[in-house]
């Protein structure tokens, strides 16, 4: 037994992380998660609060340290380079959006920040999402941490069906990702260069190709809401 840690400590950890245990886990927040995404409202913004709740839940009860979930310090230095990455492919789709005529930019600095930062901050959390909470429980159930983190951007990538804009580019990056965040443990440069490749995204692709980076029920109803917004106001940024 290690120092400082309980036997009471250590039956509660194991316990945690019982097969069953992880695998209900697993499926209750991800159904939770489908929920949000499929169903319309009043009752999606029911399901957002149980499948935030469930997440919490889950985290606090089978919590593997702020330096497991890649929240920490270490390594970003050594990591800092993917948001180098990020930022050079956001360089070359704005070049080639200029060039089709397709880029889509605020005017002005506070425009963009009131238009993209609440994208940032949920871009932040679904990387959270992807890696400290799905692959870390997928690590328990899977022999290797490859298969693992295919697991992870498996139902990543699905959870942005069926746009076919955004899930391909998800399971690409969920791959990535996740191989890099096994080698580094950090979840900041990750998060981050979420954040720049997504906003990359919405302002490069028209709406109408991606549907305002839309998934599940909203991709399917955008054209009913985009013509609805035709005759009120002119469509919102993503």
């Amino acid at each position: 037994m290690e120092a400082g840690i309980s036997p009471e400590s250590n039956t509660k950890n194991r316990i945690s992380r019982r097969p069953r245990r992880v695998w209900t886990e697993i499926l209750a927040s991800y159904g939770l998660i489908l929920g949000v995404i499929w169903t319309p409202r009043p009752a999606q913004r029911i399901l957002w609060w149980l499948a935030a709740a469930a997440v919490v839940f889950c985290t606090a009860i089978s919590f593997d340290g702020a330096a497991g979930m890649g929240l920490r310090a270490k390594n970003f230095i050594r990591s800092i380079w993917i948001i180098g990455v990020a930022l050079a492919v956001s360089a070359a789709a704005i070049l080639g959006a200029v060039r089709e005529h397709t880029l889509r930019i605020p005017p002005g600095a506070l425009a963009f920040l009131q238009s993209y930062f609440a994208y940032a901050l949920w871009a932040c959390t679904q990387q959270f999402l992807l890696q400290s909470f799905f692959l870390q429980r997928f690590l328990r159930l899977l022999p290797a941490p490859w298969m693992a983190a295919l697991a992870a951007a498996g139902i990543f990538a699905l959870a942005h069906l069926p746009n076919p804009i955004l899930t391909p580019i998800t399971l690409a990056w969920g791959i990535a990702s996740c191989l890099l965040f096994l080698r580094y443990r950090n979840l900041y440069t990750l998060a981050i260069a979420h954040a720049v490749l997504g906003i990359t995204v919405a302002i490069t692709i028209p709406g109408y190709v991606d549907h305002n980076m839309r998934v599940g029920l909203g991709y399917l109803t955008y054209a009913d809401s985009a013509a609805g917004l035709r005759h009120t106001a002119p469509l919102p940024q993503p």
